[in-house]
């Protein structure tokens, strides 16, 4: 698995644990205690950090976000895997430096952790939802 996939897999399992506690715990807690139980050997812990930072600051917008891109699912009836995939997955492809990240890696990389931890359907959801955003973004996708 590469360091960057296995940033992401730390950050959505302490996005998992932060909206699962309703955002009570704090999210910091969360991150430290992950990066070190799977993560002891990452050298870039500043990128975990950043992305659930940024995601945590840009919640709310990112939330909006994926209301109007998926009208069918209300926030709170997406499982909480695919809540948060989506949420790594929106704020890559948004807020990220696309010649960090390009808009094709931040989605297949959301789709990569979707197969790894949500249900049989997951990958395809996150992929039509992303590619909804992608396109609107970008016209010319």
């Amino acid at each position: 698995m590469g360091s960057r996939h296995l940033s992401r897999s730390i950050v959505m399992q302490s996005l998992y644990e932060w909206d699962f506690s309703n955002k009570k715990k704090s999210l910091d807690d969360i991150l430290e205690r992950n990066i070190k139980e799977f993560g002891p050997g990452l050298e870039d812990k500043d990128f975990i950090k950043q992305l659930a930072k940024g995601v945590e600051q840009e919640a709310e917008k990112i939330d909006k976000i994926l209301e109007k891109a998926a009208p069918d699912w209300p926030l709170e009836q997406i499982n909480i895997v695919d809540r948060n995939v989506l949420r790594i997955g929106l704020y890559e492809l948004i807020y990220s430096n696309k010649d960090e990240v390009p808009p094709k890696v931040a989605i297949n990389e959301a789709i990569e952790l979707a197969k790894m931890f949500g249900g049989e359907a997951s990958g395809r959801f996150i992929n039509g939802v992303l590619g909804t955003v992608y396109k609107e973004i970008d016209p010319n996708a």
